[in-house]
């Protein structure tokens, strides 16, 4: 019992704190290219929602929604606490959505080991529908300037594709070089 719960709050410890992490770090790279409030035409913290709930599941979506709505309630968005709420619920659970549907319907292991790249890319596009079309919807419910369009939903849902695919990309490059070459 105490292994269980020392897993569940690592693994919503490890995803709110690197969630905080990346999202200021991408803020930072990626100032230029912000399309409008809470929109970005890349965003490398979407691929990470995606992997912490791929991997911890239940913590890591909780993990990310605690992280966004203290990252929005300290941010650039009003702060209303039934928008902030709102906002970091979405940022958690439309990740943890996408992997209940995925994990369902697409024949992938819960442990990830038979994700496949073509797998992977469902996963993602089926994500990034969600999270955009579920944080335009919230922004218009909360009559947020300027969101809740369809050109919003569109720029959110490549800057979460790209950003999964950058994120991912990165990752991919990390664990080559981490890996010992092989001699000729």
């Amino acid at each position: 019992m105490k292994k269980i719960i020392l897993e569940w709050l690592l693994g919503f410890l490890i995803s709110a704190l690197a969630y905080i992490v990346l999202f200021y770090i991408n803020d930072g790279l990626t100032a230029h290219l912000i399309f409008g409030l809470g929109v970005s035409w890349i965003y490398l913290p979407a691929g990470l929602r995606l992997f912490l709930t791929l991997i911890f599941g239940l913590p890591g979506a909780l993990g990310i929604a605690i992280a966004s709505f203290f990252i929005s309630y300290l941010g650039s968005f009003p702060r209303e606490l039934a928008t902030c709420i709102g906002i970091g619920l979405i940022s958690g659970f439309a990740p943890y959505l996408a992997r209940v549907f995925i994990l369902r319907n697409l024949d992938i292991s819960s442990d990830l080991s038979n994700l496949t790249l073509p797998k992977l890319v469902i996963c993602t596009l089926v994500y990034a529908i969600l999270s955009a079309g579920l944080h335009q919807w919230w922004f218009s419910v909360r009559s947020l300037d300027e969101t809740g369009s369809f050109n919003h939903f569109l720029v959110m849902l490549i800057g979460d594709v790209l950003g999964t695919t950058v994120l991912v990309g990165l990752i991919k490059v990390g664990l080559d070089l981490l890996k010992p070459s092989k001699r000729s």
